[in-house]
């Protein structure tokens, strides 16, 4: 099972994907920091200061301004994560989130699977908020019980 997300953004690919990318910029819309650049073959630390959480991905692919593929989870649990910037014109580009990998029995899916939705489009929000208006309050404003 995989799960699909999509937000258009109204900045050029190449902002879009340098947001990801630069440890710099990443703390504005997702993680509190990277720990450097996102590159193919590169095993990267982020971290949620905020929820005292740190998680290493491993960056398997990446095509500058057109694919991001990473790998996160616990071993024997982790889940491949694409990112896929389309840009159909000079001012706009079209962001896909894929997540797939999900092994869960059929009582967790549900839940899981809205769990994850609702991850990627806050994150994605908060990449259009960074972008398109220059807000970073709100990366960390989601509250989980």
């Amino acid at each position: 099972m995989n799960n699909l997300t999509k937000m258009k953004i109204l900045k050029p690919a190449n902002e879009v994907f340098e947001a990801f990318v630069n440890p710099s910029k990443i703390g504005g819309f997702w993680f509190s920091s990277s720990s450097e650049r996102w590159e193919q073959g590169k095993k990267i630390t982020v971290r949620y200061d905020e929820y005292n959480a740190r998680l290493d991905i491993n960056i398997l692919q990446i095509e500058v301004n057109k694919k991001i593929i990473f790998q996160w989870g616990a071993n024997g649990e982790e889940r491949t994560v694409t990112i896929t910037f389309y840009e159909p014109d000079h001012m706009n580009t079209l962001i896909e989130v894929k997540e797939e990998g999900f092994k869960i029995n059929e009582n967790d899916f549900v839940i899981e699977i809205l769990d994850n939705k609702e991850g990627w489009v806050f994150m994605l929000t908060c990449l259009k908020a960074y972008l398109e208006f220059g807000i970073t309050q709100l990366r960390s404003a989601l509250v989980k019980d």
